[in-house]
């Protein structure tokens, strides 16, 4: 049976991405994991946190940091994602207590990366799937990840999500094509704030 997640687990999840970076802002301490949660969420999973704020209905990216791979329990990833995403994202300052009511958390969790094999560079985009897959792309010492939401929206066809996902590494755009270039992909579910500290919805994503 395929991993999944119920409306209750993701309500948990969002709420503690949330109330981990509340206590770490004040108190400088990290959350423990919650007793009695679910054997579910102690699942080892890679997860990313996106904070965005919200300023007249529009969002714009706040924070996204997380473990791409399956290395810690579910709920320990996310309150260690969260923290780092509002205090160590290098695109920007760190989160302040005073923004908190203004930002919405997404929790992404994620499947395992499986690497796309393909005869020939120029087979990726017919292997991948704008609105469903996620990408890594890894060439060296360079590695760059996005989620699956991210080229839906900007409105990105595949070639275009594998030249961001390549920039996103710190590579030229077009390193995807070049022999010794990995690709990997993932899918994600995903729940978020429908507004700060309101109500938690499972966000599906679909190519416009």
């Amino acid at each position: 049976m395929p991993f999944d997640l119920s409306q209750k687990d993701g309500e948990l999840l969002v709420k503690l991405a949330r109330t981990a970076v509340e206590e770490y802002l004040k108190t400088k301490k990290t959350l423990p994991v919650p007793e009695g949660i679910s054997e579910k969420l102690k699942q080892r999973c890679g997860v990313f946190v996106t904070i965005n704020s919200v300023k007249k209905g529009e969002k714009e990216l706040r924070g996204c940091i997380g473990l791409p791979y399956p290395t810690e329990p579910l709920a320990q990833a996310v309150i260690q994602s969260a923290i780092s995403s509002a205090t160590e994202d290098p695109r920007f300052y760190p989160l302040s207590t005073h923004e908190l009511d203004n930002v919405v958390f997404e929790v992404s969790v994620l499947t395992p990366p499986q690497k796309i094999e393909a005869n020939k560079a120029k087979e990726y985009p017919s292997k991948i799937k704008v609105g469903e897959d996620g990408l890594i792309v890894e060439r060296g010492i360079y590695k760059g990840l996005l989620l699956p939401q991210v080229p839906v929206e900007w409105n990105w066809g595949e070639e275009e999500f594998l030249c961001q996902c390549c920039v996103k590494a710190g590579l030229p755009a077009d390193n995807w094509l070049l022999e010794g270039t990995k690709i990997y992909s993932f899918q994600a579910i995903i729940f978020e704030e429908e507004t700060p500290k309101g109500e938690v919805k499972r966000k599906t994503i679909s190519r416009k």
